[in-house]
């Protein structure tokens, strides 16, 4: 525990008298302090937060000594007394707090338990329940070391970004089957919509795991003082030069998560649908298939099940595995590939006749949009298809206009029945993926896809299904959830810890 607030050092009571006593004792301090302080605010802030805090172990140690007095529950035949006042030290909201309570051991081996523990819900963390749950959900929110930074500017001290990590290691486990076990949102909307999208957060190699878990070697100072400039400067003569990219290389060893945010509309009178309603996001290195099973699950518990007769509509990008993991678990929805990823397309076609911002570009990308918007891409094929017969088979620049028609004729032509924009503009349904953009972006980007980073999957897996938790508002449920889950295993006298280092599993072999 890293800069923690120093509680009164004495012994841990046997009785609660004693901590009562020294309770009211710095309650007195702490209103004498401010009775006669004469320091500047700031100062008296700083000062009033440490009394603060550590009349706040003493309160924590006097509950926890006072339920200890107070614990009644029977040993049970499979049990036998063990120290009856076996200690143990509690990192909680306002720092260390020791307590005592009563141990049992099992008759026929195997160690024992605390059942005062199980009483409060305490598992074999070290850590308070709601500093499990606040450093966690930071976590979510920004990277581990931010979290600790955060944390120890809040309460004075934090725990270790290891165990930050292993925290949501632990309760990422619950995420999913909490999302299975929640019930289905009220006053949906009569149309579906599932919007589909994928992002590659950059992942780490073979060869990067082999350095960073093998033996580090000892390096010697590189100058007198250590300084940061010369000991860098000697690494990369030590090193030698990096292997220089080929031209056009980017390649971050991405794995793609799969992201899909599902909400309803509701027709209201004036004829128009209006939402979102109800949204969840969802996300996950486990594959398109995965992602298409969580939506049809999560559809037939909305109220979409597989023979409904209401409306469901996917939006996707051009992805074929996306659309036919889709398309087998959504045979009777509308599909629609994203206008945006069309019109994008056009452009690029544009730009290969005409100069970059001329009105010549524009007018032309205008008219085949035109024919988009209006639901009528098979003319816009047979227009491009005329255009491509015109142009020679040599000459400058030839090359470049015949290769991106054929693109653009290759990716409109076998997806015209998935765009039939004119038709569903009259119905209001959506013909843009603008929302799951925007989850793909906030979801995976501004957490996972952060300069120098660096993935496991199955450890980044923990943390997107806890972040789609806190995104999607179910934060406090979900916690609360969770403890009643362990609070079942400690009644049973478990060993029950939170922390993990162990990484979920991704099911990789059901990627589409």
């Amino acid at each position: 525990m890293d800069g923690e607030h120093k509680a009164p050092a004495t012994p841990c009571p046997d009785d609660s008298t004693a901590v009562e006593r020294d309770a009211r004792r710095v309650f007195d301090e702490v209103v004498q302090f401010c009775s006669t302080s004469t320091n500047p605010f700031r100062s008296f802030e700083a000062d009033l937060l440490k009394q603060l805090f550590a009349l706040g172990c003493l309160l924590v140690r006097l509950f926890l000594t006072r339920r200890h007095e107070r614990f009644q529950r029977t040993l049970p035949s499979s049990h036998r007394l063990g120290n009856p006042a076996a200690e143990r030290t509690l990192k909680t909201l306002f720092g260390k707090v020791s307590y005592v309570r009563t141990q049992w051991l099992r008759r026929a081996g195997g160690g024992g338990c605390h059942p005062l523990d199980a009483d409060l819900g305490l598992t074999r963390d070290s850590f308070s329940p709601w500093v499990i749950q606040f450093v966690t959900r930071l976590a979510t929110r920004m990277s581990f070391a931010s979290s600790r930074l955060l944390c120890r500017s809040v309460l004075g001290w934090s725990p270790s970004v290891d165990s930050i990590e292993e925290l949501v290691l632990g309760l990422g486990k619950l995420a999913e089957p909490f999302a299975k076990q929640q019930a289905a949102p009220e006053k949906d909307g009569e149309v579906l919509v599932i919007e589909v999208d994928g992002k590659c957060p950059p992942t780490a190699r073979e060869a990067e795991l082999a350095k960073r878990r093998g033996p580090r070697k000892k390096h010697g100072k590189a100058c007198s003082c250590g300084c940061q400039r010369h000991r860098g400067q000697a690494k990369r003569q030590r090193r030698g030069s990096k292997k220089r990219r080929k031209k056009g290389d980017k390649s971050k060893n991405g794995k793609e998560v799969v992201v899909v945010v599902m909400y309803t509309l509701k027709r209201g009178e004036d004829g128009r649908l209006h939402g979102p309603r109800n949204k969840r996001v969802w996300a996950s290195f486990g594959g398109r298939k995965r992602a298409a099973l969580w939506a049809r699950a999560e559809a037939t518990k909305r109220g979409f099940g597989p023979t409904t007769t209401k409306t469901v509509q996917i939006v996707l990008d051009g992805a074929s595995g996306l659309r036919s993991n889709m398309a087998a678990s959504f045979p009777k929805a509308i599909l629609t590939i994203d206008v945006c990823h069309v019109v994008e397309k056009l452009w690029d076609l544009g730009h290969r006749f005409h100069k970059e911002g001329s009105a010549e570009v524009k007018a032309q990308v205008e008219e085949w949009k035109e024919l988009v918007y209006a639901g009528r891409a098979s003319e816009l094929v047979v227009q491009l298809k005329r255009l491509l017969d015109g142009i020679p088979h040599s000459g400058p620049g030839t090359l470049g206009k015949r290769t991106m028609l054929e693109k653009v004729i290759g990716y409109v032509e076998p997806r015209v029945t998935l765009m039939k924009y004119g038709e569903w503009r009259e119905q209001d349904l959506v013909i843009a993926t603008g929302q799951v953009e925007g989850a793909v972006r906030h979801v995976v980007g501004e957490r996972l896809d952060c300069a120098g980073m660096r993935w496991i999957p199955g450890r980044a897996e923990a943390l997107l299904h806890l972040r789609c938790i806190e995104i999607n508002g179910d934060w406090e449920t979900f916690i609360a959830w969770s403890d009643e889950q362990y609070k079942k295993r400690l009644i049973e006298y478990e060993v029950v810890q939170i922390r993990s280092s162990d990484p979920l599993v991704c099911d990789f072999a059901m990627a589409g």
